[in-house]
């Protein structure tokens, strides 16, 4: 009796089918997770299944489930895709800081508290080591096993557990102190617009002798003249 992956190597477009449809919501929540892009996660998916239809040949005869094989090839993914962004952001720092153009699209008014956590988190795992961050958005974000993800990395079960207690304990740390940061530069930043859209004073200074004044002129006339 042929495997179920059998199917998959030998390129059945319905089996391709039933692989995204199953399996494709998990890679997309890992990569919003790892890149905190919605729109880089959408990337992602797409270049790892066409990336599993390239590799399609490799995939062995190994449990019932595909995932970790998949799940591999997306890390790959991610960490081509986020050396990339690296390099973007560190070259649009080097230019000059335009204007931000608000986004009110409405579907982004619910991301917002949660984007602000993912952001804190993003910033935390990214003082991990790289083992680590992938062991923790594996195992904690993804939902793996340990045995799937150490299938996914390559790595025994024993390296997985080691590296996923290490990420948890820094981890939880590090996000404490990234959100509350955050918080402290969020209440900066509106203390100072609110200083910015506070009404300024009149300073304008008095008329002196001689300026034009409501359409007249203010002669400088000597003391004794003017008591006439």
């Amino acid at each position: 009796m042929n495997h179920p992956h059998s199917r998959l190597r030998a390129g059945d477009p319905e089996a391709f089918r039933e692989l995204f449809r199953e399996h494709s919501s998990l890679v997309y929540r890992h990569a919003v997770r790892v890149t905190g892009n919605w729109a880089l996660a959408e990337d992602v998916v797409s270049l790892t299944f066409l990336e599993a239809w390239r590799l399609r040949g490799k995939l062995r005869d190994e449990g019932d489930s595909p995932r970790p094989w998949l799940m591999g090839i997306a890390v790959n993914v991610l960490r081509n895709t986020t050396r990339a962004a690296r390099r973007h952001n560190m070259a649009m720092a080097r230019m000059p800081v335009a204007d931000p153009v608000p986004d009110f699209a409405d579907e982004l008014v619910g991301r917002m508290a949660d984007s602000e956590q993912l952001a804190a988190a993003r910033k935390a795992l990214g003082r991990l080591r790289r083992s680590e961050r992938e062991v923790f958005a594996l195992c904690v974000w993804s939902g793996l096993g340990y045995a799937e993800a150490a299938a996914t990395l390559g790595v025994p079960v024993g390296t997985v557990r080691s590296r996923l207690s290490r990420a948890r304990t820094r981890l939880r740390k590090l996000a404490d102190d990234e959100l509350r940061d955050a918080k402290k530069n969020a209440a900066k930043n509106s203390a100072r617009n609110s200083a910015k859209d506070a009404p300024k004073k009149n300073t304008e200074p008095l008329p002196i002798p001689g300026q034009v004044q409501g359409g007249r002129s203010i002669a400088a006339r000597p003391h004794k003249e003017t008591h006439r």
